[in-house]
Formats: structure tokens, sequence, C-alpha cells
């Protein structure tokens, strides 16, 4: 099996990686079935938007379980194909929102601009979403989640999932500032509950520009 990848360097002094990691890695390794994004891109989300970088987090459950769509980017789809599911809903929205429609899934261009595109848990075996949910990467969301949370940052809390991993990071003091929009999961079955009509694009660079910082390209 391909070498699994040593952690982000910007956050590898986070506890997980030095307490749960080795286990993780050990229980990757002897995973029996394929399992998603990968090694290769395991860590994407952390390596392409460092702590500090982080303006903007996107949270969401686990990767797609299915080959050749998971990035490692929350929500995002690999270029070329076409999206599907909660990424359609989420890119209606944003043409909705702000004029600028996009059919290309691939969001590491938001990555790159500093939106922490975070699943709250790394990996997923193919065809079974959430099977990984017991090997701890819970506690690594959290960590990283505490450690945005010590500067203002953007959350766009989409579904009760997203909501709940952030509750603890969020809750305690001091709050800096933040901008937290909650909102339904954009999936077929909740986007119309509104998550559709919640404008998360717009008011978050509107947040951004009255802080002197520059918007997020969202078409980028």
């Amino acid at each position: 099996m391909t070498a699994l990848p040593a952690p982000p360097a910007a956050w590898a002094d986070l506890p997980f990686f030095a307490d749960d990691w080795p286990r993780v890695a050990a229980a990757l390794a002897a995973e029996p079935r394929r399992w998603y994004p990968g090694p290769a891109n395991l860590f994407r989300a952390l390596e392409l938007t460092p702590p500090a970088a982080v303006r903007c987090v996107v949270l969401g459950q686990d990767p797609y379980p299915t080959g050749g769509r998971a990035t490692g980017l929350a929500f995002g789809y690999p270029p070329g194909l076409r999206p599907t599911h909660s990424l359609r809903n989420i890119l209606a929205e944003l043409a909705a929102d702000t004029g600028k429609a996009r059919c290309d899934g691939d969001l590491s261009g938001w990555a790159r601009q500093g939106v922490l595109l975070l699943n709250v848990l790394l990996s997923v075996p193919e065809g079974s979403p959430r099977g990984h949910a017991r090997l701890g990467w819970q506690r690594l969301a959290d960590q990283v989640l505490a450690r945005v949370a010590r500067r203002p940052a953007a959350f766009l809390l989409w579904g009760e999932d997203a909501q709940r991993a952030a509750r603890a990071a969020l809750a305690g003091p001091p709050d800096p500032g933040h901008l937290i929009l909650p909102a339904p999961h954009p999936s077929p079955l909740s986007a119309r509950r509104g998550f559709f009509g919640a404008r998360p694009f717009s008011r978050v660079n509107a947040w951004l520009e009255a802080r002197g910082a520059p918007p997020v390209d969202w078409a980028g």
C-alpha cells in the first residue's frame, strides 16, 4: 500500500498528530477496503490552507465514498466532472447570491484563498458513509477548529453535523469577533429548508471587506 503522508508542517504541532495519528495511520494501513480520498489527498485541506491563512471555514461530513470523486476538500469535486448532489446546490446558491455562475466543482481555488474546506472525518471506506467515524478523526477536527478560532474567521456551518462539530470550539471565551452563519445542509433533502437564499458567499465577503480584508473570489 502507498505510504501514508506526514502531518502537514503548519499543523503538525496539534496534539492529534503525536497522540492519535500513529493509531489512525495503522488502522488505515490495515483497512481491507478501498478508502477515499486516498493517501495523497488525505491532508489536502490542511496543506492548501495553513492556520495563518484561514479566513473562512466550511465544514463537511466525510469524503465522497465513491471512486474518482473525493479530492480531500469538503464538498469539492475533481476538475472536468459534472458536480452532483450537495455541490450542485452550493454552486446554484453561489450563482443566485453573487451572479457568478460556475459548473466546475474544483474548489482548490477557494482553499488557496484561505477557505478551509475541512471534513470532520478525513477518510471514508468505499460505499460506507461515516464508515471511519470511530477512527478518531473528530479529535483532529476539534483541534483544527480550536486553532482557527483564536483569530477572527467566518464559519459556514451547513447542517447539524457541522454546527455540532463547531459548537465546542466557538463556545468558549474569548470571542475574537467571528462571523458564524449556520444553515441547513445543501443536500437535496434539506437545501430548500433554508440553504437556498441564505446568501453565505456575499455575507462572508461583506464581513471581510468591513474588516479591511480582500473578498474571496468565489468564481476562482
